[in-house]
């Protein structure tokens, strides 16, 4: 973990140097920001990674595609998202991450989600619990916290909120006749608000992949929670062609079923 952890900071130093620049960003086939910072916190990642494990595949968003085929067969995997949330990104409004977690057997056992800007870490591997370390401070276990229907949570995209989100938000509104309190934010961070108990649910109602939400899923495991489908199956990973998450509920009480608000 500690080695781990180094390389999501020095990736997120990478990052850095780059968000200080006036930077250029292109768009990628699927019509999402690539910039120079994705790519050097890729590059540093998959290096270390290499030189750490040789012995372990690695699948990152900047990768090469690899086909099914050949992923089927891993048993064990690094999935990374060398800058998650790009679009904050280029906002610069900080609320990007370094994602990076261990598959193994299609469940993640680690994870780390470093955020450069305010240096604020989230960390977890299975069995371990799941903690939270600002800068240079001891890190602090979280967990999750009991769901309150009077006083609902939930955590929200900053850059994808659309009528779905509106009518989740008013859909509690009405079953529980009290306005949820919205949480905007960007990137994994959002799963990690509900891992640290500052919010009861983060709805995905459109595309993610999934090397967006694998680290932060592991942390919000170790904290008590999960991330869930509509029909409140636990996500899995590369057990599929397609590396598409379906929507998705991260979520502190699993036995809630948030998909009823849909």
């Amino acid at each position: 973990m500690e080695q781990v952890i180094a390389i999501a900071k020095d990736a997120g130093a990478a990052i850095m140097q780059v968000y200080s620049t006036d930077f250029s960003v292109v768009k990628k086939e699927d019509n999402s920001p690539l910039t120079q910072a994705d790519l050097a916190a890729h590059h540093c990642i998959v290096s270390a990674l290499s030189q750490l494990t040789p012995q372990i595949p690695i699948l990152s968003e900047e990768s090469e595609a690899i086909d099914y085929e050949t992923r089927s067969t891993w048993q064990q995997y690094w999935l990374i998202d060398p800058l998650d949330g790009t679009r904050e990104f280029v906002k610069r409004n900080g609320e990007f991450t370094v994602n990076i977690a261990l598959i193994n057997q299609h469940e993640p056992v680690l994870g780390v989600v470093y955020a450069p800007v305010t240096e604020v870490l989230y960390f977890a591997t299975q069995a371990h619990g799941a903690y939270k370390q600002i800068k240079s401070s001891p890190a602090q276990r979280i967990l999750t916290k009991s769901l309150d229907l009077k006083q609902p949570t939930v955590a929200g995209s900053r850059s994808h909120s659309d009528q779905k989100m509106q009518r989740f938000m008013q859909n509690i509104e009405h079953r529980t006749g009290v306005t949820p309190e919205l949480i905007s934010m960007g990137s994994s961070l959002k799963i990690c608000l509900v891992a640290e108990g500052s919010a009861d649910v983060y709805p995905r109602l459109g595309p993610t992949s999934e090397w967006d939400t694998a680290a932060a899923h592991c942390i919000l495991l170790e904290a008590g929670g999960d991330i869930v489908d509509e029909a409140g199956l636990t996500l899995r990973y590369n057990n599929k062609r397609s590396l598409l998450n379906p929507l998705f509920f991260a979520t502190s009480n699993n036995s809630h079923n948030w998909a009823d608000y849909m």
